[in-house]
């Protein structure tokens, strides 16, 4: 309620009509609803293992279950473990640094393998739907562009990186048709860019003065291209 309102008087519950409290579940207004607890398995992982099950938690490498229970034979059951490592990579936390294209991590904290692009692209639409689902915001701008990002990322063709895409709803299809027309785009006005910056003969600052274009936009277009060329 806003601060500025005259709050009504409020009225004497009578004694026939004792007053309700609100349960734990409802919560009262203008407060949040109490979170579930979390699950006690994935609570000790956290206290373990803060860099895989913290906050911020790194995608897991393949055959962590194994590990951990190697790692912690008296300390884990296995069903337990099933369970809460379930709940962990269907969290939107860890879904979110897939999404990012982060490495596979091990239990050191190590990364130790790359993230395939069809995990990548799985979770960027799994967290964009549940994103979009909460929010009043057009989302699907953000979408396009992080498509675009992976896309270029994962050094696939068109039609390989077409090939991973899980979902056949149209409305996901025209999104994704989009972001890889808008990654076409600038990896075209990046080769025009490039050509007329190997011709100029200038260093970036000198090359972006001329052009009139920020320094940093100049910079981005030579990693670009560089990494394009790495992935040739």
């Amino acid at each position: 309620m806003n601060d500025t309102q005259v709050k009504p008087p409020r009225s004497t519950p009578s004694s026939s009509q004792p007053r309700r409290r609100p349960g734990p579940a409802a919560g009262r207004q203008g407060q949040p609803r109490a979170q579930a607890p979390a699950h006690p398995v994935l609570q000790q992982l956290a206290d373990w293992y803060p860099k895989l099950f913290g906050e911020q938690p790194h995608p897991l490498k393949r055959g962590i279950y194994a590990d951990l229970l190697a790692a912690q034979p008296e300390g884990l059951d296995a069903e337990g473990l099933k369970a809460a490592l379930a709940l962990h990579t269907r969290s939107t936390r860890y879904l979110s640094s897939v999404a990012a294209g982060q490495a596979r991590h091990d239990l050191a904290g190590q990364a130790v393998e790359d993230m395939a692009p069809e995990h990548v692209l799985h979770a960027l639409l799994e967290v964009h739907r549940r994103r979009q689902a909460r929010s009043q915001e057009d989302l699907r701008p953000k979408l396009r562009q992080r498509i675009a990002q992976a896309f270029e990322a994962s050094g696939l063709s068109r039609e390989d990186y077409s090939a991973l895409l899980p979902s056949r709803d149209p409305a996901v299809q025209v999104q994704f048709d989009q972001a890889l027309d808008e990654a076409a785009a600038r990896a075209a006005k990046d080769a025009a860019l490039h050509r007329a910056y190997s011709a100029s003969g200038l260093e970036p600052t000198a090359f972006a003065d001329s052009y009139g274009l920020p320094l940093g936009e100049v910079q981005r277009m030579l990693e670009r291209v560089k990494r394009r060329g790495q992935q040739a």
